[in-house]
């Protein structure tokens, strides 16, 4: 097997033991997985360490996320655009939950710079991709469309996994009426416009 190969079949058989083990995953279990030896990692890879950043850096790639939210119908109204962005990226949120623990944890212990940018890029391009989606709708919000998707991000994010998350996770549904009509419940009166704090 070429090296690029042998690199590529290590973070496939790492990234499902991740999702399962978290960063207590071992070496033994990965080589297991990849049907190698286990020194094998180590001709590829200098440590585990390094492993863990290339496995977590193709798992949370944002070509993944971004290819499911170009899929959503631009003809649909904004609403329905938002509620199935919300479920898709809901869906990634939980399902990686793991590698998002795994990650902040390294950010701490084993800080990669390279890793941060990516992972930074990935939120960009998911806000960009997004503020395509709301663009057609610019003219209806109060904020830009980047803004807009960048506060769907950060919902979505809040109430999925993390110290914020937890078992009485918002539906997306909820997240995007937020997002567009608030909190306030309205009554029929006129509310004047935008209230100053």
């Amino acid at each position: 097997m070429a090296p690029d190969e042998r690199r590529a079949a290590l973070i496939a058989a790492t990234i499902p033991l991740l999702r399962e083990h978290g960063l207590d995953v071992t070496t033994r279990q990965i080589a297991q997985a990849a049907g190698v030896a286990e020194g094998t990692i180590f001709g590829v890879f200098p440590d585990k360490t390094s492993l863990m950043h290339a496995a977590l850096a193709e798992a949370l790639a944002p070509a993944h996320g971004a290819a499911d939210l170009a899929g959503i119908d631009p003809a649909d109204d904004l609403r329905t655009r938002l509620c199935t962005a919300a479920a898709l990226l809901q869906r990634g949120f939980v399902e990686n939950a793991a590698l998002f623990a795994a990650l902040r944890t390294m950010a701490f212990t084993t800080p990669d710079n390279d890793l941060r940018a990516r992972m930074l890029a990935g939120r960009e391009r998911a806000v960009a991709t997004l503020s395509a989606l709301i663009e057609p709708d610019r003219a209806r919000l109060r904020r830009e469309p980047a803004d807009v998707a960048g506060f769907l991000l950060l919902l979505v994010a809040a109430t999925s996994h993390g110290a914020f998350g937890g078992n009485d996770r918002s539906s997306p549904d909820e997240l995007v009426s937020i997002l567009l009509d608030g909190l306030l419940i309205r009554s029929n009166e006129n509310l004047g416009g935008a209230v100053r704090c």
